[in-house]
């Protein structure tokens, strides 16, 4: 037997002789008295109730004891910055980042969520088509139940609104935008003619219109141009069938950063309105005028002066007056050439508003010495006025001016014309929804009527502009006119009224209509006249 079994069968062989000696005694203390202590050392059995044994549970320790704090680090020397006080140098960075972290925290609890509308107060756009659906609100911030204050997320970016989102986009051709347009008008004139015993009749008018604009970054070339032709159903004496033209072409030459020339030429074509005492009798058709012209001039600015001066030439022209029994008169008589220079001064007080000073020579020469008459009609005028521009936030934009006009004839026979006179073009635009136009016209027109040196004439009229959406304007006009014979006593006085809507269905199609009433009072006898007009019309635009 190896030597490690022997030892092990020793031992084994030693504790079994000394139970018996041990339990031994024990048996005999049971049968007679309580058991002594001694005998207790080493039981055979466990603790409590053997049916029901203790159990042994495991406690998980934790393994991390720095985490825990249950042990600290001692430092030993001094810490990084521990003697810069409150002025000295830190390396550390310390103080800054508690500075960050307590702007972050009052940053933080500055973002407060407002309360959210309920679904009910939902916002409709006033100017929204009928039947579209209102915006919907804005959904509510989720409560917060962890104690962080949330914000709410920033709404989406809107794209800026258009200030008309019906305007034609035009037609884009390499530097300039081309906007085209037509409108097709039918309606019913109660007095077309205009005469005091008038008879009505329908008619039907035809009007292409072209704008025209660069987009240069230096100068600039624009052109406007609009035409119509009207058409009667019945046959007037003389007709009422005529043209009309209105084309004007502008630019501007960029010099310098102070100094710009302005170019300007003009085309006009028309007729003189039915019933005006420079027609002759007989007419079997009313003749056509032409004035041709063009315009330059060089502007100066010296920080806030300027200073400005123009120079312009025009030819009107009379087409050979047709008679009913088939005859022709020349109106070579009424023909001349205009000569005109202006020289102004201005000086911009504030932003926006800009007064100015200006006076103003014309010479009209005829290219006959003397018309039908015998009478000379060849002129000259001046006419200094005084006036400002007005550009105010945009709420009030335009210029107004007043002068006073001197015309003197080379007929000592015809008086001169003289009066006060005003010009003005204003926009007020009172809210956004609506807006007025203030128009203020002086001119000296020429005459055919003997003793009459000319016809003095102002025009004021006021148009306002309402929405009552995006897509309906509403317009009302109203305009007051004085014509004065300058020799004579005649006087005429001119009203007119309307009321109009333009329905937008799109950028390129609109639908108009318009109800309109004209007045005619004169201290002449047989002169006055009222004409009323319905018009429905149809406009094309690109």
């Amino acid at each position: 037997m190896p030597r490690r079994r022997r030892g092990l069968h020793a031992v084994t062989l030693a504790l079994g002789a000394a139970v018996p000696l041990a339990i031994g005694p024990a048996v005999v203390h049971a049968q007679t008295a309580e058991p002594d202590s001694s005998t207790v050392l080493m039981r055979p059995g466990l603790d409590g109730d053997p049916n029901a044994p203790p159990g042994f549970r495991r406690t998980d320790v934790d393994r991390r004891p720095l985490a825990t704090g249950r042990f600290k680090l001692e430092k030993f020397g001094n810490p990084p910055a521990s003697g810069a006080d409150s002025i000295g140098f830190d390396s550390t960075n310390a103080l800054l980042k508690k500075e960050k972290e307590k702007k972050a925290a009052a940053a933080q609890k500055a973002k407060v969520a407002p309360p959210a509308l309920p679904p009910s107060t939902a916002r409709r756009d006033p100017l929204a088509r009928p039947g579209a659906s209102p915006t919907p609100p804005t959904p509510p911030t989720p409560p917060d139940t962890t104690g962080v204050i949330l914000a709410r997320p920033a709404p989406p970016r809107r794209p800026p609104v258009e200030e008309d989102p019906f305007a034609p986009l035009g037609i884009r051709a390499g530097a300039f935008t081309f906007r085209p347009a037509v409108e097709f008008t039918a309606g019913y004139d109660s007095n077309p003619d205009r005469t005091g015993g008038g008879s009505g009749s329908s008619y039907l008018v035809v009007a292409p219109e072209l704008q025209v604009k660069s987009d240069w970054s230096r100068h600039e070339l624009a052109a406007d141009i609009h035409g119509s032709y009207s058409q009667y159903d019945r046959d007037f004496v003389p007709s009422l069938n005529r043209p009309s033209l209105d084309a004007k072409v502008t630019g501007r030459l960029d010099a310098t950063s102070l100094m710009r020339i302005d170019l300007e030429g003009r085309l006009l074509l028309g007729t003189e309105n039915p019933g005006s005492p420079n027609l002759q009798a007989g007419l079997a058709k009313l003749p056509i005028f032409t004035t041709l012209g063009a315009t330059g001039g060089v502007v100066q600015r010296f920080n806030r002066f300027e200073v400005g001066a123009k120079g312009s030439v025009d030819r009107v022209t009379y087409q050979d007056s047709v008679l009913t029994d088939g005859t022709i008169a020349g109106n070579e008589d009424r023909n001349y050439n205009q000569y005109r220079t202006e020289l102004r001064g201005a000086y911009e007080l504030t932003p926006g508003v800009k007064p100015f000073a200006a006076v103003e020579l014309d010479t009209r020469v005829h290219d006959e010495p003397a018309d039908r008459l015998g009478i000379q009609r060849d002129s000259s005028g001046i006419t200094p006025k005084l006036g400002t521009t007005f550009e105010l936030t945009r709420k009030l934009t335009g210029e107004a001016s007043v002068g006073y006009l001197m015309r003197t004839y080379k007929d000592p026979s015809l008086p001169d014309l003289r009066g006060l006179v005003s010009d003005a073009s204003l926009i007020w635009t009172a809210t956004a929804l609506t807006t007025a136009k203030l128009s203020i016209k002086s001119s000296a027109d020429e005459s055919t009527q003997a003793g009459i040196s000319g016809i003095f004439k102002r025009d004021v009229g006021v148009q306002v502009d309402h929405s009552f959406r995006r897509w309906l304007i509403g317009t009302l006009k109203l305009g007051f006119g004085l014509d004065d014979y300058v020799g004579s006593i005649r006087e005429d006085k001119r009203y007119v009224a309307s009321a109009g809507i333009t329905y937008k269905l799109s950028r390129t199609v609109q639908v108009k209509g318009e109800v309109r009433t004209d007045w005619l009072r004169s201290n002449n006898p047989g002169s006055d006249y009222t004409a009323s007009a319905i018009l429905v019309g149809l406009r094309l635009q690109r």
